[in-house]
């Protein structure tokens, strides 16, 4: 989109204000806005703004930073009484306005001119699952003399809202959600209002669903589209889903484990690299017709695994749902359709055209923006030093359910990290290859790990309220 798009858009849409907005480094959003009058003055000059109250961005006695809108991300609010126009900002140092080093958006972009220094692919091309629930109500309660949580759904029997007494017989028990139809799929119709905004800012979607957890959980899946595109639309996307389940009552969440013993959400990545329009991961005849660089590529993903995790599960709720049962992988290995394994090639993807990788192990916790950009110097790793993925190696292929193993053959496979504890320590030991091209740097893996370690301080102290059932008594 150019500034001359820009302006007749303004003027279309007889548009007041422009809110500019960006994520800190963890990934909560931040906003600020101004009249679309000033939009040439805001474009030359930015919007200054104090980095040192945004957590994980700068000290205090060097917090000036600048706003420089994008206007290729602009897109007409739909949640807003007065018409806005939204776009997305790069953080920049306030003398030279260049994305600073902890700006995730900048490591995104250098981690796409990156890929295309190497020349090893001038394009990657990405698909994302978006995983959530839709719950009627949402009780959070953390105090000094209680702590509790209750989430509710009128789609689920046994988990019905106060007051709602079902009276129609809508509401289902005793199975799976998974594609299950209306009327029982409640909110399919909020779902499609949501795909329609989503399309309304060019981002096609492939399909959406009703996911297996019968409380309201919910899947919408993007067509494939260029990496450096994706990740700011699926900013967009969270957004959307957000607010547009708070339109109708409803209240969204992306959390991996919300609910003890239900599935959890993922969030699942298809990855695909392509050189001259020519599709790298393919060649008929291989393995899962699988090309030596697309092997190279899963094998720097599972090399650097156990480090990854701490960018592309980064909670503490994450690892309460990388547990053996729930088609959630927990090894680092690869496979043909096998939706155990850390990637699995997808069977349907069988041309040309559509051959990819789907790393099934990342959650919608995530600040896109690094766990794609670290995903993508991973597998470029693995190109740039010939790993291949093997079975004496402990990667794979394996075709098989590795839940039904003896422990003993298990023990043979890579394992993720078992807490964020032991992802942040893997984050220290194995961050070279994100340090390629300068795409990422030690202040921003050393900022991450501090920042991260904050959370599980915070829940490492606090009682858990299941330790009231086995010990209170005691």
């Amino acid at each position: 989109m150019t500034i001359e798009q820009v302006k007749q858009m303004i003027k279309d849409n007889d548009i007041k204000s422009i809110d500019l907005k960006y994520p800190d480094l963890i990934c909560n959003w931040y906003h600020i806005t101004f009249s679309a009058r000033r939009l040439d003055y805001v474009l030359e000059f930015g919007i200054p703004f104090d980095g040192s109250s945004i957590p994980g961005m700068s000290s205090v006695e060097s917090g000036d930073m600048i706003l420089m809108p994008d206007i290729t991300t602009a897109i007409i609010d739909p949640f807003t009484a007065t018409p806005t126009l939204r776009m997305l900002c790069y953080i920049c140092d306030a003398d030279t306005l260049i994305g600073v080093k902890k700006d995730s958006r900048s490591v995104a972009r250098r981690a796409h001119d990156y890929m295309v220094n190497t020349g090893i692919a001038d394009q990657s091309f990405w698909i994302p699952e978006f995983e959530f629930y839709l719950f009627n109500e949402a009780v959070i309660n953390n105090g000094r003399f209680s702590a509790g949580f209750s989430f509710t759904s009128a789609e689920n029997k046994e988990d019905l809202p106060g007051g709602y007494k079902d009276i129609n017989g809508t509401s289902v028990a005793n199975r799976k959600g998974y594609h299950i139809d209306v009327p029982f799929d409640k909110y399919a119709y909020i779902r499609e209002e949501m795909v329609q905004m989503i399309e309304d800012i060019n981002c096609p979607v492939r399909y959406h669903h009703h996911e297996v957890g019968l409380s309201g959980q919910q899947e919408i899946e993007t067509e494939m589209l260029p990496f450096e595109l994706i990740t700011d639309k699926m900013m967009y996307i969270k957004d959307i889903v957000h607010n547009c389940a708070l339109k109708h009552d409803l209240t969204a969440t992306f959390m991996p484990k919300p609910l003890y013993n239900e599935a959890g959400n993922g969030m699942h990545f298809h990855i695909q690299l392509t050189r001259k329009g020519k599709n790298l991961f393919y060649k008929k005849g291989n393995y899962a017709d699988l090309s030596d660089e697309a092997l190279y590529f899963i094998g720097g993903i599972l090399k650097h695994g156990k480090s990854l995790t701490a960018f592309t599960n980064p909670s503490t709720n994450s690892f309460k749902r990388l547990l053996p049962g729930f088609e959630a992988p927990v090894k680092l290995f690869f496979g043909l359709a096998n939706r155990c394994a850390a990637i699995r090639i997808p069977k349907y993807a069988n041309s040309e055209k559509s051959k990819r990788i789907e790393f099934r192990t990342g959650d919608g916790t995530c600040n896109y923006y690094l766990a794609m950009s670290a995903l993508l110097m991973a597998g470029l790793d693995g190109i740039k030093n010939k790993f291949m993925p093997t079975r004496e190696n402990g990667y794979g292929p394996y075709d098989e359910n590795i839940f039904k193993w003896s422990e003993q053959e298990q023990s043979r496979l890579h394992s993720i990290p078992a807490s964020l504890e032991e992802a942040l320590a893997a984050l220290q030991e194995d961050h070279e290859y994100l340090l390629a091209g300068d795409v990422f740097n030690k202040e921003l893996i050393d900022s991450w790990i501090q920042e991260k370690t904050k959370e599980v301080i915070a829940i490492r102290n606090r009682p858990h309220p299941f330790e009231m059932n086995l010990y209170y008594s005691l």
